[in-house]
């Protein structure tokens, strides 16, 4: 697959882990994805790794004690500043930023009305993934809330997006696109009876999803959704880190 240069306005362009452990992270998601590494120096006594995939950028992490191990989503946007203050106007809470990356890009972090973090990316130098949809790497983010309506017109009215609602094995599920391209998936926590708060989820590909969950979990990590198919997309799953950070994967149909 080419290298990706450019991500238009609205299209989710990087995935970034905050974990509590960054060695350990990083052991475990080489291990399991064939990850290779390059760590950027921040100064602190930490490193901003880059996770590589066919030696090209397909996401990163970094070690912090402020905050849950996670993953974050980031949008691509034309102007940060513009897209934080149309955030807070529709309810929006911006937790960290705007605020310049050295010469890479500039950033922030905000939570929706529901409360799903995700963060904008106003690209410098640093475009974002140069790899993505491929296996054993990113391929899908998606937002499970606590109010379907509100936070499609939240996200519609701030990227653009437009709203399709699908049905998936009998389950409802909405895809949003930017444009003519698939954005992502948003869902509703109460028709699945998930027990958690509003979130973004990554979604890695693999090759072999009932194989990747034991693999993880000899690792050290953690499976919270078994592996199940879900009708013309592929078999699916939920997982955790052995940090913590919890993510999905997808072997596509």
């Amino acid at each position: 697959m080419p290298t990706i240069t450019s991500y238009r306005a609205g299209s989710f362009c990087w995935n970034e882990l905050a974990t509590g452990d960054a060695a350990a992270a990083t052991k475990f998601y080489s291990t399991l994805f064939g990850w290779t590494t390059s760590a950027i120096p921040l100064g602190d006594g930490t490193d901003y790794v880059m996770l590589q995939h066919d030696g090209k950028d397909a996401a990163a992490l970094y070690e912090t004690k402020q905050s849950p191990p996670h993953w974050l989503s980031y949008v691509s946007v034309a102007v940060v500043d513009d897209a934080v203050a149309k955030a807070k106007e529709l309810g929006g809470t911006l937790f960290a930023g705007p605020m310049d990356v050295t010469d890479a890009g500039r950033m922030a972090v905000l939570a929706d009305p529901q409360g799903a973090v995700f963060a904008v990316w106003q690209a410098g130098k640093h475009r974002g993934a140069e790899i993505a949809r491929e296996p054993f790497t990113v391929c899908w983010n998606e937002l499970g809330t606590t109010d379907e309506e509100a936070a499609g017109a939240f996200y519609s009215a701030l990227f653009g997006w437009r709203m399709d609602q699908q049905n998936f094995g009998g389950e409802p599920y909405t895809l949003l696109h930017n444009g003519d391209e698939q954005a992502g998936g948003l869902y509703n926590l109460g028709d699945y009876g998930a027990d958690m708060p509003p979130n973004w989820m990554t979604y890695f590909a693999v090759t072999d999803t009932d194989a990747t969950c034991e693999q993880a979990r000899a690792l050290g990590g953690q499976v919270f959704v078994e592996p199940k198919d879900i009708p013309t997309i592929g078999r699916m799953a939920i997982l955790a880190d052995s940090t913590g950070a919890m993510f999905a994967i997808l072997q596509p149909a």
